[in-house]
């Protein structure tokens, strides 16, 4: 099914309780109730995710023996999306704190600074990765910015990587059932290794290695993976506006290089895709960069590696790849 990527309006900021001061002291207050309202309740592990593909790792990882939450609501965009109080009271509850780092998060470490007290294991995913930067592997008119490209889970190989960091974090909090854990991310590497395969056996044999995204850049990680190009209308912030300039150049490079798809993505407006797409002659497919899903892709069962396969199946299609 085709989704249509509108711009998501802004959730409205909840007003401060008036007793609470400081953004810390909300937080704090907020602990306290949560953890008089729940008691003895769970005896589960609990974790928290800054991100979709992350949250789906830990659920992967931890089964049943860990209760997982993903700190983004549904529809936010990461790059923009800012934290409130209760966000801080969730990250405090938890024993397993999951976030990518790279540069997507900037309100994290805020975050982590109003958690700070807790007994909780943090995971940064990026750590130590292989990063690219912003621009590298895409057709732009400008060099790449040296800041890091923060798309790393669209790397199916960084992703076990991530997968085995998790798990080792759950075995640290709850040693009894490392054995669990470890076994259940070999199960799920060996899910994200299947799938790898796919999309090299899947995108060899193209007519075209080049496709344009009708929105921000990123899937240079996987372009990168499988030997495509990417031609993106701006850089890794989907809030950015490209100018006449950069649309002019993209059609002229789509029309350079037979281009007949152009791609739109998710929680980001189509509209700038459709005028491309018009100018070249092309049609409209979706790839969606997955870090994070809409209230009705949540309660429809979407999973990362669904939602990857689908991208792959678009891929070909657009790719003309046999």
């Amino acid at each position: 099914m085709k989704h249509k990527g509108k711009t998501l309006p802004r959730p409205e900021q909840r007003k401060r309780p008036r007793c609470c001061s400081t953004l810390l002291a909300c937080a704090l207050a907020m602990v306290f109730v949560t953890s008089a309202a729940e008691g003895e309740a769970s005896t589960r592990l609990r974790a928290m995710a800054s991100l979709f593909p992350l949250y789906e790792f830990a659920k992967s990882v931890g089964g049943e023996r860990v209760q997982v939450d993903l700190l983004l609501p549904p529809g936010a965009e990461p790059h923009t999306w800012e934290p409130k109080a209760s966000d801080i009271a969730k990250i405090s509850a938890a024993d397993v704190f999951v976030y990518l780092g790279a540069s997507l998060e900037p309100h994290v470490s805020d975050l982590l600074k109003g958690a700070s007290g807790t007994n909780i294991v943090i995971v940064e995913a990026a750590r130590d990765l292989p990063l690219m930067a912003q621009g590298e592997g895409t057709a732009r008119e400008r060099p790449h910015t040296g800041e890091p490209d923060p798309h790393v889970w669209l790397d199916l190989a960084h992703d076990q990587t991530i997968v085995e960091r998790i798990a080792e974090a759950f075995a640290q909090r709850d040693p009894d059932g490392a054995s669990t854990y470890r076994a259940n991310a070999q199960e799920y590497r060996a899910k994200l290794a299947a799938l790898d395969q796919l999309y090299r056996d899947g995108l060899r044999n193209c007519r075209q290695r080049r496709f344009v995204m009708g929105g921000h850049a990123a899937f240079s990680y996987l372009a990168r993976r499988y030997g495509l190009e990417q031609i993106a209308l701006y850089g890794v912030n989907p809030d950015a506006k490209p100018t006449a300039r950069r649309m002019t150049k993209v059609v002229e490079l789509a029309k350079q290089h037979g281009v007949k798809v152009i791609y739109f993505e998710a929680l980001v407006s189509d509209e700038l895709a459709d005028v491309i797409a018009k100018e070249v002659g092309a049609r409209t497919l979706f790839l969606n960069p997955g870090h994070n899903l809409t209230k009705e892709d949540r309660q429809a069962g979407v999973t990362f590696l669904s939602l990857m396969e689908a991208n792959l199946r678009n891929l070909r299609e657009g790719l003309g790849c046999e």
